[in-house]
């Protein structure tokens, strides 16, 4: 009984640490590859790179990521943008403050992930859980997912 209930709090903690305390410290940088990009701002405060994450070997897929350089700040590097890859992917800036991320595959409708994002305010995360860390509510004003 004791083993049991040591095993469901264990469980626990660990389901609740990683859905409230998520960071995006386990990207697996070693191994990315480098996307689209460097896309700068017209007024060249900001500097966009993308990047492909593989996962699940041969049957897997590839997560996308888009970071953003704010390059008057001795480089201060911010992710405002995790998904799974499609076949259509690009960035460009609307204005100075504001990322238009393209990232779809045209055979599949569903398959949308594109989004405008304020840049110091918005954030997308595809399965949210950088919109519920606690951790993390402090980098951005709006977190949007799928």
């Amino acid at each position: 009984m004791i083993a049991t209930l040591s095993g469901v709090v264990l469980a626990s903690s660990i389901y609740l640490y990683e859905m409230y305390f998520f960071t995006f410290s386990d990207i697996d940088r070693e191994s990315a590859q480098k996307g689209p990009g460097p896309v700068t701002s017209p007024t060249e405060e900001y500097t966009a790179n993308a990047y492909y994450e593989l996962y699940g070997g041969a049957a897997g897929g590839v997560n996308v990521w888009v970071e953003i350089t704010k390059n008057n700040e001795k480089n201060k590097v911010q992710i405002v943008y995790y998904s799974d890859a499609k076949s259509n992917f690009s960035m460009e800036w609307v204005d100075e403050d504001t990322l238009y991320i393209l990232n779809d595959d045209p055979n599949y409708p569903n398959s949308n992930r594109s989004i405008k994002l304020e840049i110091g305010k918005e954030i997308y995360h595809e399965n949210g859980l950088a919109c519920k860390s606690l951790l993390m509510k402090g980098e951005y004003e709006t977190c949007y997912q799928n």
